[in-house]
Formats: structure tokens, sequence, C-alpha cells
């Protein structure tokens, strides 16, 4: 089975683990700090903390945002179930606003109309490597006091109006599971620009410790004594991950050309297929294309999805509405609620696309692709 997505690893990968694995840290050692210094080159500057995975990038940027019982957070439907569940999870209530037709990614309108005082955060999802419309968003954000997150789970070494993702938002969340462009098996991070809020963040990813005297409560007992103020988790990635993400990251220029490459290639060769549209791109963005959606049109998109998986070509669909799922269905959410991204649920389909994918693979989805839409 040819899949969506696949990590891309050679031997640097492989020495860069290995030397870790022969020193003396396999977690909280230098290579996690060498880790966070190297992403932070690729989002301005901006300092990032690194954590387990994606969801937990989220769930620490909303710890460190403030959201708790009470607040609401407004956010996407269009996105995987995480982004939604872990401001839930903190007590807060989701507000769900609908995406842009073409691009997927929260309209800022529609999240205008959603906010209240009550609103903490809003967080925006670069859906399949295309960053939102983050001066549109602030503006939102800023009306109502609240902050701006984005989930660039997608969209690492993208740009919108020539800045990086990780700069344009008060925190920026990272993924780096394998299907991503770089890959730390299972990781995340979060960038945070204002020093208060990388301090939490950094703080909660390691049970809340408080380990510097001069912070403490109740110092002098010993270079053993640390305290918890407010609690955290144990959201800590090891130096053995961290090390295959410096290796993944000096590579992310290539893997990025590539993935431009393959999505110029899928927009010549499907440019003209009928019952089908390719994804759009904004003139001011500069995507770092994930995934690539495309929408089949006519209802045919789960025979289409079946038939592509039987000829062995794993295509896949991103994603189910996040409050389509019981767990939100049982707190009162019901469907019609966002209706362009319950259409573009219904039409879409991620065709398979990763740095090593060859042309040749390439000619052959695309090949069954309009084999069986024509």
């Amino acid at each position: 089975m040819l899949p969506y997505g696949r990590q891309s690893i050679d031997e640097s990968d492989i020495e860069a683990v290995t030397e870790v694995l022969r020193g003396e840290f396999l977690t909280t050692g230098p290579a996690v700090a060498a880790f966070e210094s190297e992403l932070s080159r690729h989002t301005g500057g901006v300092p990032c903390v690194a954590v387990t995975s994606g969801t937990a990038a989220l769930h620490v940027a909303y710890a460190a945002a403030g959201v708790g019982a009470g607040d609401e957070v407004v956010t996407s439907p269009l996105t995987f179930v995480a982004t939604a569940a872990t401001a839930a999870l903190l007590g807060a209530t989701v507000r769900f606003a609908d995406v842009q037709p073409d691009t997927g990614n929260l309209d800022p309108g529609a999240a205008a109309a959603l906010v209240t005082p009550r609103t903490k955060a809003v967080t925006a999802v670069d859906y399949a490597g295309h960053p939102a419309d983050y001066d549109e968003l602030r503006a939102v954000a800023d009306s109502a006091g609240a902050v701006l997150i984005a989930d660039s789970a997608h969209s690492l070494g993208a740009a919108y109006k020539d800045r990086p993702v990780g700069s344009l938002a008060d925190l920026t969340t990272f993924s780096f599971f394998p299907t991503k462009t770089v890959t730390t098996a299972e990781g995340g991070a979060v960038a945070a620009a204002d020093p208060a809020c990388h301090a939490w963040a950094a703080r909660f990813r390691n049970h809340g410790l408080v380990r510097e005297a001069g912070e403490q409560r109740d110092p002098g007992h010993g270079g053993w004594h640390q305290e918890v103020h407010a609690f955290g988790l144990n959201y800590r990635l090891p130096d053995v991950l961290c090390a295959l993400g410096i290796s993944q990251l000096r590579r992310l220029p290539r893997f990025s050309a590539r993935r431009t490459e393959l999505v110029a290639r899928y927009d010549a060769l499907l440019r003209d297929v009928p019952g089908l549209t390719t994804p759009a791109r904004r003139a001011y963005v500069t995507p770092n294309w994930h995934l690539y959606p495309v929408r089949v049109h006519d209802g045919r998109r789960r025979e289409v999805y079946d038939r592509m998986r039987a000829a062995g070509i794993g295509v896949q669909v991103n994603y189910i509405p996040a409050y389509w799922h019981p767990v939100f269905e049982d707190l009162g959410y019901r469907r019609g609620l966002c209706p362009e991204a319950e259409s573009y649920y219904a039409e879409e389909l991620s065709l398979p696309l990763f740095a090593d994918l060859t042309d040749a693979q390439q000619d052959h989805v695309v090949e069954t692709l309009t084999a069986i839409l024509r």
C-alpha cells in the first residue's frame, strides 16, 4: 500500500540517534535544548518548548494561555479532534466557527461572530500546511482580549506575508508525527514569544516543578528541594527523539522543496480532470504542504476512496468535523453547526504526499484517480 504520508529517514538520522544512545543522557539532556534552538531558527527566532506530541503541545499552549473552566475557545472543526479536546479537558467550552470554503481554514468572519467576553483563545488551524489569515484573526482575538493560538501541526516551514509560521500568533503548536514534514517519531513543540508564557510552558511540561531557589516559597532545604506551585504533566521529549529532530530539521528546506515540487506536479496533472477541485492557495501565503487535499464532487468521494485503496493507494480523509465525534455530541453539539466545514469534509480526499514520493509513484496515483473519475 502506497501511504498518504511517510517519514524520510536516512543514515544521518540513524547516526544522530545512535550518538545519543552511546552518550550519557537519554532524556533531559543537552539534545533537548539543541533541538529547541534549531527549531527556533524556523520560527523567526521565537523560542520553543519541546514536548511529547502535537496533542501535548496544544494542551501546554492552552494551559500557558490560562484557559480553564468557564472560558471559551473559538476554533475550527476541520481538524484532528485534539485541537478542541485539549481545550475541553481544561474545562473550557469550545465554540466551533466555520471555515473558508476554498482553503478549509478558519473563517475570520465566522470566528468574529462567536467571540464573547468569555473568549480566552482563538485557535486557528493551518489546514494541509496553508497558513490561516492571521492578520484578520489577530484583530478578532484582540477585539475579545483573547490569546491567538496557531495549531501549525501541518505547516512548519510555511510563511504568511513573508513571516514564518511560529511568529504569527501568541502561541504556536507543532507536531512531529511521522507523516509530518519533519519527524521525531512522536513529538511536538510550542513556540511562545512572551517570556512568561514560554516559562509557563517549560514548567508545565515538567510536572510544574520549580527548582530555582529564588522562585520557591520555602527554599533553603538543600539542592534536592523542588516545589510544585501549579499542576503540570510529564510531557518531556527525550534526547533520543530530539536528536532525530535536529537531524530532520537540517533537511527541512529539502523536504519542503520536494513537497512543493510534488504539489506543482499534482496541480498540473489534475487541472483538467472532471469532478475534481485541487487545493487553493492565497497569493500572500507560502504553504508547506503536509496534505494534498482534493475535493471529489457529485457524491463520489466514498467510491473513489474505496477504489483507490483497492488499487493499493492509501488515500485518506482529513478530517471528520470535530463536533461529529460522539464525545462532543454527548455535550450537545449537533451536525449542521458549520455547513462549509461539513461540505468540505463530504468531498475531501488526501492524495499521497511525502518527500520520498517518486514521480513514477505520483504518476500512478494520478492515472488511477483519473481513470476512476472518467
